[in-house]
């Protein structure tokens, strides 16, 4: 089963937190310039206050229907955010952050929960733990989670903030009254098409051929067609971004000489500086790990690894190479044969935002060449 934990008018929820006077009143977001509306309040909505909206041309109508109108704070809703996402892990280990108020949960191993008190209870403690509302969608996949979501908060009364689509009858029911413009993944360019077909509910779709769909739309909409029919096909992302980046590997045979093992170690650590490149991260640590053949009961065994800490975060193949290299001769013993050896880099922070070191960086000149390295190396990778 899935889960779709949706924050209910997210900035101005978050405002409410911090202002408890404006509970119960319209309130409205304007963009990052004050241009236009952004996000409101559910009694903003009722006023018929537009998304969109320039407020040049609805500030009088904002005044007379004391609609509170309020700068954007991304600050305040991205911390919010990161709150509740926190929050959420406790009810799931299988999370995936879909916006800034929105998260997936998967449920594994939960066969004799009762969802509907658990949605009730996530609910319950994001509310009281961090004052924001929302609804809770609960399906056995991630589309029909959303349909789930959308009916928990179009009817809050009658589901209480949750619904469970537990059922084939359910699911049916939920696919009838879902509009197709407001499933998941179809746009409108794309509803004008499928309404020619006759879909004007979700249930529709669902009743078209595979077949056509796989040939006249696309694998995705297929998957998405398949999810809506209770068949999960749209999996959780999983996180990209690693928090160490490790290359290790045994040896075809065992080396006894420095000059080999200095080699294979400044590969394994220019492979480690390419995959944090990859995923825009500097790392602020190497750790370096030699092993001799621990089958080999007769021979002099041996292990040992060493940690060079950087006094500024770097992805630099040449930076990271040659503290690893230094790492990997300083606990090197004549006379062992070594079998296994590997480079780790932890430490991990985005490249593009960390702290700065007032006297200490990465040579300038490093970055243009990794950038022209990494653009060589995925030349001759692609002709491959």
């Amino acid at each position: 089963m899935y889960a779709l934990v949706d924050c209910n008018n997210f900035y101005a929820s978050c405002e409410r937190v911090f202002n408890p006077n404006l509970q119960g009143k319209p309130v409205a977001i304007l963009s990052n310039n004050d241009g236009c509306v952004i996000s409101m309040s559910d009694e903003a909505k009722k006023l018929n206050l537009p998304f969109g909206a320039p407020i040049f041309k609805w500030e009088k109508f904002c005044k007379e229907n004391n609609i509170t109108v309020l700068s954007s704070n991304y600050p305040l809703y991205g911390d919010m955010s990161a709150r509740v996402m926190k929050m959420l892990e406790q009810f799931s280990p299988d999370i995936e952050v879909y916006s800034i108020d929105e998260a997936f949960l998967q449920f594994k191993g939960f066969e004799e929960y009762n969802f509907d008190i658990y949605g009730k209870e996530i609910r319950s403690r994001v509310l009281q733990w961090t004052g924001i509302p929302t609804c809770v969608g609960i399906a056995p996949t991630k589309a029909l989670s959303k349909v789930a979501n959308k009916i928990a908060r179009k009817f809050p009364k009658e589901t209480g903030g949750v619904y469970v689509i537990d059922s084939d009858e359910k699911r049916i029911k939920a696919l009838k009254w879902t509009a197709i413009e407001n499933v998941w993944g179809i746009g409108r360019r794309l509803q004008k098409r499928l309404s020619e077909k006759g879909c004007l509910k979700a249930y529709d779709f669902t009743q078209l051929n595979d077949d056509w769909v796989r040939k006249n739309l696309s694998i995705t909409l297929w998957k998405l067609k398949k999810d809506l029919e209770g068949q999960s096909e749209i999996l959780l992302d999983e996180p990209v971004t690693k928090k160490a980046i490790a290359t290790t590997r045994s040896f075809e045979y065992t080396f006894s000489d420095l000059e080999n093992i200095k080699e294979r170690i400044s590969t394994f650590a220019a492979s480690c500086a390419e995959k944090l490149r990859k995923q825009n991260s500097s790392c602020h640590m190497v750790i370096v790990m030699l092993r001799s053949d621990r089958h080999k009961k007769d021979s002099e065994q041996h292990r040992d690894s060493k940690t060079v800490v950087f006094s500024y975060p770097t992805d630099s193949t040449l930076t990271i190479s040659k503290s690893a290299v230094q790492a990997v001769t300083t606990i090197f013993k004549k006379g062992i044969k070594y079998k296994r050896a590997g480079v780790i880099v932890t430490g991990l922070v985005p490249t593009d935002n960390y702290q700065l070191n007032m006297f200490e960086a990465e040579n300038p000149k490093h970055k243009l060449l990794m950038k022209a390295i990494d653009k060589i190396n995925q030349t001759f990778k692609a002709d491959n």
